[in-house]
């Protein structure tokens, strides 16, 4: 691995971003901690020391009694709205937002992929990570150096051939990569630190059990990114600690 992270085109050099080696005082909100990279997103942020606000769908899913849990449906802006007072009213802060809450969507292409799925597809894995950036980049702001790590997949990059279906989830991934995009550049002056990543094929209920990687191996980018100080490259998409094109 390069000590000094460039894109895949080496025609710009990414400085190494500098690191917090613990994140005690900090509050980190992990959007689908109930399960697979969420869950694992959010321990390992618990061990670097954070107040981890776990979201989840349903009160029956179990998450360890030393993280907040918070019921939240990334479709309902109710909800987020309402996790964000919370988080703001128990903890004052907010430091780290990851979104990961996502869907497969449907496996044939866009001709015969129901409308439902459709619907339902773009709904969990684009406009949820909106509104959930909605209603926490105010808090996010409070303190420099706030971040946003979005969960975003190879699947979703224009720079390569989108045929091979799921194209819902293929689409909502290149928008959620345009969402990072657009926060870099309407906040990054501010302080905030957007970036997307992507894990990889991951052995997780959604990746299924002839994936590539461990849980524990697509959950080690995205901790890293949730660790970059103030001044870290910002506004790029991520995988294994390098920059990927878009």
């Amino acid at each position: 691995m390069p000590s000094t992270p460039t894109n895949s085109t080496d025609s710009e050099i990414i400085s190494d971003p500098s690191l917090y080696d613990s994140l005690d005082g900090q509050v980190a909100f992990v959007t689908g901690a109930n399960r697979g990279l969420g869950r694992q997103i959010a321990a390992n942020l618990h061990e670097l020391g954070a107040n981890v606000f776990a979201a989840t769908r349903s009160i029956t899913h179990e998450i360890p009694d030393s993280w907040e849990h918070l019921l939240v449906d990334v479709t309902q802006s109710g909800e987020i709205a309402d996790a964000a007072d919370e988080i703001f009213n128990t903890a004052g802060r907010l430091d780290i937002v990851v979104n990961n809450a996502g869907i497969s969507g449907g496996d044939g292409d866009l001709v015969s992929e129901s409308i439902d799925d459709i619907n339902r597809t773009l709904s969990t894995n684009l406009r949820g990570p909106m509104l959930v950036c909605k209603h926490t980049v105010p808090l996010l702001l409070q303190n420099d150096g706030g971040r946003v790590v979005n969960v975003s997949s190879g699947l979703g990059m224009l720079s390569r051939d989108q045929s091979g279906g799921n194209p819902t989830y293929r689409v909502s991934k290149s928008g959620l990569n345009g969402l990072t995009t657009y926060l870099d550049g309407e906040y990054g002056s501010d302080g905030l630190i957007t970036n997307s990543v992507c894990p990889g094929w991951v052995r997780t209920d959604m990746g299924g059990p002839e994936a590539d990687r461990s849980i524990e191996t697509g959950a080690e980018t995205p901790t890293w990114l949730c660790r970059f100080r103030p001044g870290s490259p910002h506004g790029y998409f991520w995988r294994d600690h390098a920059v990927l094109e878009w």
